[in-house]
């Protein structure tokens, strides 16, 4: 895959525009260094995106409403594998935009996402493992039915929508160094690089049960892992998306993995010192931040992306 494969700026921009009427500009709130543990050494504020506010809860509406408007939907309408944030999304996007949604999940997907899926009134069908089963089925599905796929992160008009996120936080943190993103199947990051192109520091933050893009990295090319742990429904890739790994390694992205007591701790701190409700997956890359699994350098300024919400409460946090 080559780098003319991938969303340009010029493709990301036409996708902000595309957008614009259906999804959130989400804020973006500084953390003084005082507001954070004083063993972490920080002399820098740290920004966060609060990219878990956005509509059905994650920052999967950017890519489905991008991938849905960029092009014509047949009359079966559209069909979806997720772990649950894509599915919400398309099932989201599609009832906004009056199309026929059909989405498939596994079986560890958490009650709180299949309860939004219902909610958004997509045809729901629960089955498999894990990601790759869900893909499987899906794809039985839409060669029956002639339905499009919008798959959940390794499609060009996915990446560009997502891409949409960097855009916009660009102009409301021009200042920042780097920027750490939780990595799935890398949508998500493909979507950011594309849009920075290198000109900040990228951080690819993965669990140690879902080590997609790291396995990839360390192989050279993508890779099928196992997948386990906290964060599975949301970032349980088995394989990183082809799409993502040309960009993480066009526009040089750094990886790391950390803990699922380090996501947890992630999740807690923000409820106690926030009130914010994220999903493990939502909270991946603070937890790099809040570990020490990331130590920024003397007056780097952090970027830390919260990305998805679809969690229960009381199950995070009980």
């Amino acid at each position: 895959m080559t780098d003319e494969t991938l969303p340009s700026r010029a493709a990301i921009d036409a996708a902000a525009d595309r957008i614009a009427p259906h999804i959130r500009r989400t804020p973006v709130i500084d953390l003084a260094p005082g507001e954070l543990p004083s063993d972490l050494g920080l002399d820098a504020p740290v920004a966060l995106k609060l990219e878990h506010l956005q509509h059905s809860g994650s920052f999967k509406a950017r890519g489905a409403f991008n991938a849905l408007l960029a092009g014509p939907v047949p009359a079966a309408g559209v069909v979806a594998a997720s772990g649950g944030n894509h599915g919400a999304a398309v099932a989201y996007a599609a009832r906004a935009l009056g199309v026929r949604a059909e989405i498939f999940v596994p079986e560890i997907s958490s009650p709180a996402k299949l309860a939004r899926l219902k909610a958004y009134g997509a045809t729901l069908h629960v089955g498999g493992r894990d990601f790759a089963e869900a893909l499987q089925a899906c794809e039985a599905r839409r060669a029956e039915t002639g339905a499009r796929l919008l798959h959940a992160y390794d499609q060009p008009e996915i990446l560009a929508g997502q891409g949409t996120l960097a855009r916009e936080w660009e102009a409301q943190n021009p200042d920042l160094d780097t920027l750490l993103i939780a990595v799935g199947g890398g949508g998500l990051i493909g979507g950011i690089a594309c849009w920075l192109r290198g000109a900040r520091r990228l951080v690819a933050v993965e669990t140690e049960g879902a080590p997609a893009l790291h396995a990839a990295r360390a192989a050279g090319r993508p890779t099928a892992v196992e997948v386990s742990g906290l964060a599975a429904d949301s970032l349980g890739a088995r394989v990183v998306g082809a799409h993502a790994f040309a960009a993480t390694q066009a526009f040089a992205a750094d990886s790391l993995l950390v803990s699922d007591a380090a996501v947890r701790d992630a999740q807690r701190w923000l409820w106690e010192h926030l009130r914010q409700i994220v999903e493990p997956g939502g909270a991946t890359a603070f937890a790099a931040l809040l570990s020490g699994a990331y130590r920024p350098g003397p007056g780097e300024r952090v970027g830390v992306l919260l990305c998805g919400a679809n969690t229960d409460p009381a199950a995070a946090f009980g």
